[in-house]
């Protein structure tokens, strides 16, 4: 598309949006407006504007598709109790002296089987209450050990992230999964160290008995830890086939497939239509979000933007490959989400990382670590389930924030030393 668009223009555009969604518009709504008045701003016609929009809206399908498809994964995994069944018996076999571990081991483990990192920081929870009140921990400390897990199993994840990612520079959704492994893994055990050292201040809040009543689910009727792992496994196993035996099985297909096995074998098969649903109205949030920051990523891809900020690096005498952890963390900065912030970057930046010379999993996995240092931020809907999770109060909730970004931080240094420094 020869249309052209002033970095300034996309810069102002993206400022709209970021001011929108603070002002709680729906972020679909803020993002349209944004890549409306970036267009126009940035020198290209109303006319020439909606073009853009449009065609970056259709470069999303693809991934809005995925996506909707996966929704079948999640939601046989929360319908049916196995993520709260996988969640208790990590707990139950690590046990309460290790309690924030446990606690970030699940929440990883959760969140890395496909189920989104909001969800099973809320299915953990319950349980996370009982054992703080217990162990006399602090909620800032079960709330960041939570969400310590949550975001290292969120980038080795079949989830919206990976799939638009694994989209966006054509790469396998398995390399894009294991090339979070080792970064999620580092941040578990500094999210262990974090939320240790947190626990041992006086000054937070404990949990109260108020907090816990009527909030832990009964354990009866859960599906067993096996059977609950079957569906992430089956999916997993699918995906697996194309590197290792050279047969590409779609996370279109993968991942309901992984689902409905996961059902059969938890012999919940007769609630299928309730799971797939649930999980759909989860995914549908996602894929009218994507439209949005499709229309966006629309303007920003087709302006000098890519070209301003890759010389700015250069001038500063830093490698072109921190373009891509730059760009992830920008974005979920704007947007307050993992899912748009990768989005966004990967669509606005993987041609102009390619053509740098970064490989595809190198700039996907860059771009997705990057999109974890900021997506907690208080205009995203992330900051208050999680907050309201364990029952704390906005204030109380923002003590956390830095924690959550230097756990953040920590898997993007190791993802860029992985595939910046030493690739």
């Amino acid at each position: 598309m020869d249309i052209q668009v002033s970095a300034l223009g996309a810069i102002i555009g993206l400022l709209i949006s970021i001011v929108l969604i603070f002002m709680k518009a729906p972020p679909v709504y803020g993002l349209f407006v944004g890549a409306l008045a970036g267009g126009m701003i940035g020198g290209a016609s109303l006319e020439e504007t909606i073009e853009l929009m449009i065609s970056g809206a259709q470069d999303m399908i693809t991934a809005i598709l995925r996506i909707l498809a996966a929704g079948i994964l999640a939601g046989v995994l929360i319908k049916t109790g196995g993520a709260e069944s996988i969640a208790r018996t990590i707990i139950h076999k690590i046990g309460e002296t290790r309690a924030l571990f446990a606690l970030a081991l699940a929440t990883l483990i959760l969140t890395a089987v496909g189920v989104f990192v909001d969800i099973a920081v809320v299915t953990v929870a319950p349980i996370a209450l009982v054992i703080a009140k217990n162990a006399n921990i602090s909620k800032t400390a079960i709330l960041l050990a939570m969400v310590g897990g949550g975001k290292a199993g969120n980038i080795m994840s079949p989830n919206p992230n990976t799939i638009a990612l694994s989209d966006a520079f054509a790469t396998p959704l398995t390399s894009v999964m294991l090339a979070g492994v080792l970064p999620g893994i580092v941040a578990l055990f500094f999210t262990y160290f974090l939320a240790k050292h947190l626990s041992l201040t006086k000054k937070d809040a404990k949990v109260a008995l108020t907090d816990i009543e009527h909030k832990e689910s009964p354990e009866t009727k859960l599906p067993s830890f096996k059977a609950a792992l079957s569906a992430p496994l089956v999916a997993v196993v699918l995906l697996s086939l194309r590197p290792t035996f050279g047969i590409e099985i779609d996370p279109m297909v993968a991942l309901p497939l992984g689902g409905i096995a996961g059902s059969i074998l938890m012999g919940q098969f007769q609630g299928i239509i309730d799971q797939a649903t649930f999980g759909l109205s989860k995914m549908s949030n996602v894929a009218v979000l994507l439209i949005g920051t499709g229309l966006i990523a629309g303007v920003i891809t087709n302006s000098t933007l890519g070209d301003v900020l890759i010389r700015f690096i250069s001038d500063l005498g830093l490698p072109v490959y921190l373009l891509a952890p730059l760009a992830g963390t920008m974005m979920s900065a704007a947007t307050a989400s993992t899912t748009s912030g990768a989005i966004v970057a990967g669509q606005v930046f993987n041609t102009t990382l390619l053509e740098s010379g970064i490989s595809g999993i190198a700039g996907a996995a860059m771009i997705h670590a990057g999109a974890t240092v900021l997506d907690h931020m208080p205009h995203g809907s992330f900051y208050h389930a999680t907050g309201g999770s364990v029952q704390m109060s906005f204030k109380a909730r923002l003590k956390v924030v830095p924690y959550e970004t230097l756990v953040g931080l920590v898997i993007t240094a190791v993802s860029v030393i992985m595939f910046g420094v030493v690739s």
